[in-house]
């Protein structure tokens, strides 16, 4: 959920997410539908998708434990290296390098100032060697220590080659997106009557990409639902 998101913002809807799937297999044998409908509001809804698939993957291939290894944790939906070594220090508290913007902010502050275009490998060297015996909380301080570093002297992770800006989300297919599955949240819908709260042109094209994707199913009479 924080990928791509801020803290404020998935506090609440992690707390409901996770009242409402408790565990791995509840969330596994959940209808996607449902995993959704909870995740409605934050965006980037592929998440989602890949967290139901991932839950799926961890039942069926490791007896519903979360597996402790990144080659295992990378195999899974929407695991990539650095969200597998966030996964392993923070669940496993195992001493793993991980890079994110707010390592990227502490570390070009201290060990690349004034330089530009860092390279994330050059940046793993340095955490490599700065790792504590505890790495859970070493990175949980260092989270917070990035976040009084963009308020107090500005966001250093620009100066990293990996930088990127987040693109607008307002006119944009992620937007439109959500719109679909949000108002499908309510109950089935004809192409009609999403044409009636949604006017955009892409309209067509979005619900062909949903439908190629999973995520919603396209029934008899152009019709649409979860």
């Amino acid at each position: 959920m924080l990928q791509q998101t801020q803290v404020p913002r998935v506090l609440p809807k992690f707390e409901a997410f996770t009242a409402q799937f408790q565990t791995i297999q509840a969330l596994a044998a959940a209808p996607l539908g449902d995993v959704l409908k909870a995740w409605s509001g934050l965006g980037y809804n592929r998440r989602a998708k890949f967290l139901w698939q991932a839950a799926q993957m961890v039942c069926a291939e490791y007896a519903g434990h979360l597996p402790d290894t990144q080659a295992a944790l990378v195999k899974l939906p929407g695991i990539g290296v650095n969200t597998a070594g966030a996964v392993l220090a923070y669940a496993f508290n195992k001493p793993v390098v991980f890079i994110e913007t707010n390592v990227r902010t502490v570390y070009i502050h201290h060990f690349f100032e004034g330089l530009e275009a860092v390279q994330d490998r050059d940046i793993a060297d340095v955490v490599a060697v700065t790792l504590p015996d505890n790495p859970r909380e070493w990175y949980w301080a260092i989270m917070d220590y990035g976040t009084h570093i963009k308020q107090t002297i500005g966001n250093l992770s620009q100066n990293s080659a990996h930088y990127t800006r987040q693109s607008a989300f307002q006119g944009s297919n992620r937007q439109i997106r959500g719109q679909v599955l949000k108002l499908l949240g309510t109950g089935e819908k004809t192409r009609h009557e999403l044409r009636q709260h949604i006017t955009d042109e892409r309209l067509e094209t979005i619900l062909a990409g949903l439908v190629a994707e999973g995520m919603i199913t396209q029934t008899t009479g152009s019709r649409y639902m979860l």
